[in-house]
């Protein structure tokens, strides 16, 4: 029996135990997140008169903090946070505004990711991974594009990018496109309904009217969030820390998720050759962290277990792989000081089923097309 089969064998087992959520712990994990958040941005903005230090001390503490919210907010797309749905909705909703994400939009896409993980053939990551093949097939200038906007010096802007232009630059420009259709629609068919003419709408950022309203909604709180604080605070005040914090935050959560997937060897088959539990152990790494950034990312480096099944909650993981710490002998573990390598994995070798790195590949004969080397 190889260990992906008894590892398997057991699963129903380990999500039976593990599984189990607890509103009581949920709502702690909320308050102990959200009330040092509001303090931590309550200093900041008073800091402002005393020290500048001071303050890039409190963004640093808002950037962490935002770091937990993002991967509460996850939790709540998965419903393993609270044990009744509802407050799922609700605290996802919150979280999803703090972090500019519209959650339900973005739980339903990252669902599709936890469906296909370790399937390179339908999903590549945050970072849109190619091939070796079509790696080759870019001009030397795209690939040396491909490998700067990588780097991990541009984590901040894929941050800024992520968290607060897409989601608003997506709905302001869906939502014009909408405007345009109905008003087009009425001129050409005056009887007929709104609702009617929308059903019609074919838009390219959302799937339906329900993720609609979420988006909309999540726009709506956000931008009123941010009018009442420019007034309150002052304008420059206000979306200097916001700013500077988000796209940080985000810029670390693109780090955190990338290298749970994009490191040295990492198990990435095609369609053909896909196994669930497998991509958990071998295409999915542990993060080894302290534990006071444990405590900041809600234990999400355990993040073999996590897509072992995204039901079992974030305050079981650690327990869970504690139990059953034999089945996890072989996942991968990495450091802080081994991420900026981690992150240099970005090629998929289809054809050996891993991921590797430019550096790993560029002198095999037939497999690589030269390209000027760069700094990175």
């Amino acid at each position: 029996m190889t260990k992906t089969t008894a590892l398997a064998a057991e699963k129903k087992e380990i999500v039976a135990r593990f599984s189990t959520k607890s509103n009581a712990i949920a709502a702690f994990q909320l308050a102990s997140t959200l009330i040092p958040y509001l303090a931590a941005w309550y200093l900041a903005i008073a800091s402002l008169t005393v020290s500048l230090w001071l303050t890039a001390a409190c963004t640093a503490v808002i950037c962490l903090l935002l770091l937990r919210v993002f991967v509460l907010m996850h939790e709540c797309g998965h419903n393993s946070l609270f044990a009744t749905p509802r407050y799922n909705k609700v605290a996802g909703f919150v979280l999803g505004v703090i972090c500019g994400m519209p959650q339900y939009v973005w739980s339903r896409n990252h669902a599709y990711h936890h469906a296909t993980n370790g399937n390179w053939d339908l999903y590549r990551g945050p970072l849109a991974t190619l091939s070796l093949d079509e790696f080759n097939a870019l001009s030397p200038r795209q690939q040396t594009l491909y490998r700067v906007t990588r780097h991990i010096a541009m984590a901040p802007v894929g941050g800024f990018m992520y968290l607060i232009f897409n989601p608003r630059f997506t709905w302001i420009k869906g939502s014009l496109a909408l405007a345009s259709h109905l008003l087009k629609g009425k001129w050409r068919e005056p009887s007929r309904s709104l609702h009617s003419l929308a059903a019609d709408f074919q838009p390219r950022y959302w799937k339906n009217g329900k993720e609609y309203r979420h988006i909309t909604g999540n726009n709506l709180a956000l931008l009123s969030l941010w009018v009442g604080m420019s007034l309150a605070v002052g304008p420059l005040a206000f979306f200097a820390i916001y700013l500077i914090s988000l796209s940080l935050a985000g810029g670390g959560g693109i780090i955190l998720f990338t290298v749970q997937h994009n490191f040295e060897d990492a198990w990435a088959a095609d369609e053909d050759h896909w196994d669930y539990n497998r991509a958990a152990v071998e295409g999915t790494s542990f993060l080894v962290l302290p534990g006071w950034l444990n405590w900041f990312t809600a234990d999400i480096a355990y993040h073999h277990i996590h897509h072992l099944s995204a039901s079992i909650p974030n305050y079981r993981l650690a327990e869970c792989h504690r139990t059953y710490a034999h089945h996890f002998a072989d996942v991968q573990r990495i450091s802080l000081r081994d991420i900026p390598a981690a992150l240099r994995n970005n090629l998929w070798d289809a054809d050996n089923h891993r991921i590797t790195s430019y550096t790993a590949v560029k002198a095999q004969s037939g497999r690589w097309k030269p390209v000027p080397e760069t700094s990175i």
